[in-house]
């Protein structure tokens, strides 16, 4: 149960990073190989944001790989697909097909198996 526990924070983590992501991006407007796009790119605070999220998930993730079997360790990542199709529905407002939401139990089942 720890594992799972610690693997849920490291998914969320993973899952905002790329929340984050999609916005800088959506900031940053069209790409130029000039200094005043890459100077406007250190102000946009979206990356940073991303920047944090995605380090606080890979010591979490140092931590898993020390501490765990990897065997039941590596599975736990597909939790950010759980994560990703929640925030999707959520911050993006897009429609989740019942499919998906399917494959999204059977991901959780996995997990619960894979971690008892």
């Amino acid at each position: 149960m720890r594992l799972f526990l610690i693997a849920v924070v490291q998914s969320m983590l993973l899952c905002g990073g790329q929340v984050l992501l999609k916005f800088a991006l959506q900031k940053m407007g069209g790409f130029a190989w000039t200094v005043h796009f890459f100077a406007s790119q250190l102000t946009n605070w979206w990356f940073l944001g991303c920047g944090i999220c995605y380090a606080a998930a890979t010591v979490l993730w140092m931590y898993i790989i020390k501490n765990f079997p990897f065997s039941m360790a590596y599975p736990m990542i597909s939790l950010s697909y759980v994560f990703g199709m929640l925030t999707a529905m959520l911050i993006f407002h897009e429609t989740i097909p019942v499919t998906r939401w399917i494959g999204v139990a059977l991901i959780m089942g996995g997990c619960i198996l894979v971690a008892r």
